[in-house]
């Protein structure tokens, strides 16, 4: 029985889940598998998409459950740490003018909403398990799990992540590195009154921030130097963020009487790496995390990821064969878009490190967001 159109799919993360929606939309058969026994084991406490992320969702079909479950607003405030607003500006729309410029909202509910997605597509789905090895040939790619089966596919996606262990197996090098900033985050409810993200630079942490994802609820973090994560009992979790945050003012006071549980509070550094030359060897071919990774400075991570599954999914469905020549050029496509967003994700930041104060963030953040108007 011939597989060259059978796609595995591994990881059932945001890209991982969209490619496999796509794929299955075009009548390809797609076994998706996923390390986790619990599909929406997921970290973080909320996540912003920018517009380009809401163009793919709604390609995907689900951007009226998105709009339902997040919250959309179309501007950003720059504050004083006391919560004077010092400047506020309408958000570039990188998704066309006939979608919000951003939506806020817990990131578990955008992961089951992706989830519902793939399930209704007819995806044979497998939880908890891993690819163990791989054997290609110029055919395809037999793959051995780790529950003992076997399988035979034209075509192996990595969507497994940050620490994929696919790219690994498949012999290339690049690893993701601290960029030297690391982030508190928390899910609270959201005081009356705050109707978008504002953006505070300076006292006690780089960055405090917060955006709306309900009419009820937000995330907040705030932004200091990675520190050694050993040192950092996760039973002071919470009293580690709140001391960062009761320096602020505005709305903070009312966020910060929310952060008691420190098992609500997510603490993880912040990295960068971006695969170069090609995203594939043979038949396996790596996509989102797995491939890319930047700090949310831009709020693009999720972004780039659902942009790497649609592109992808429409060069395999529109190509009569997949070879080299289709995975480079879909590598190529990418990079183009990808590298300027990652470089200028770690520079902001990097400008905070190394205390720029004339640093044109505004600007930076205004032409990439304008690139991303393209189309990918």
């Amino acid at each position: 029985m011939r597989n060259d159109r059978t796609v595995l799919v591994i990881g059932g993360g945001a890209a991982g889940n969209a490619l496999t929606v796509l794929l299955r939309r075009a009548g390809l058969d797609v076994d998706l598998i996923e390390a986790k026994d619990d599909w929406n084991a997921t970290a973080g406490s909320g996540i912003t998409l920018q517009g380009n992320a809401l163009r793919v969702l709604r390609e995907l079909g689900v951007w009226e459950q998105v709009q339902a479950s997040g919250y959309g607003f179309g501007s950003v405030g720059i504050t004083a740490p006391d919560g004077t607003v010092l400047h506020a500006q309408d958000d570039i729309r990188s998704g066309g003018d006939d979608l919000p410029a951003t939506v806020g909202m817990q990131r578990p509910q955008l992961q089951q909403i992706l989830i519902d997605a793939v399930r209704a597509s007819g995806a044979h789905v497998r939880l908890g398990v891993k690819a163990t090895d791989f054997d290609q040939d110029d055919d395809g790619v037999s793959v051995r799990f780790s529950d003992g089966s076997e399988g035979r596919y034209g075509l192996v996606v990595a969507a497994d992540g940050l620490g994929s262990a696919t790219r690994a197996a498949i012999g290339i090098t690049a690893k993701p590195e601290p960029t030297g900033m690391a982030i508190w985050r928390i899910a609270a409810p959201r005081p009356a009154g705050l109707t978008r993200t504002d953006l505070a630079y300076g006292g006690p942490a780089y960055i405090a921030g917060y955006c709306p994802t309900s009419d009820t609820t937000l995330y907040a973090y705030v932004v200091e130097a990675n520190r050694d994560r050993a040192s950092i009992p996760p039973e002071t979790y919470a009293d580690e963020m709140r001391r960062l945050t009761s320096a602020y003012g505005g709305f903070w006071p009312a966020i910060t009487a929310a952060i008691t549980d420190p098992g609500q509070v997510n603490y993880t550094w912040f990295d960068r790496m971006l695969v170069e030359g090609s995203w594939h060897r043979g038949r396996i071919v790596l996509i989102g995390d797995a491939a890319h990774c930047c700090p949310p400075t831009l709020a693009q991570g999720a972004a780039l990821s659902l942009e790497d599954a649609w592109v992808l999914a429409q060069m395999l469905t529109e190509a009569g064969t997949w070879d080299d020549a289709l995975l480079q050029a879909y590598y190529e496509r990418r990079i183009t878009r990808v590298q300027p967003v990652v470089e200028a994700s770690v520079q902001i930041g990097q400008w905070q490190l190394d205390g720029v104060r004339d640093a044109d963030v505004p600007g930076l953040m205004g032409r990439t967001m304008t690139m991303l108007r393209e189309l990918p």
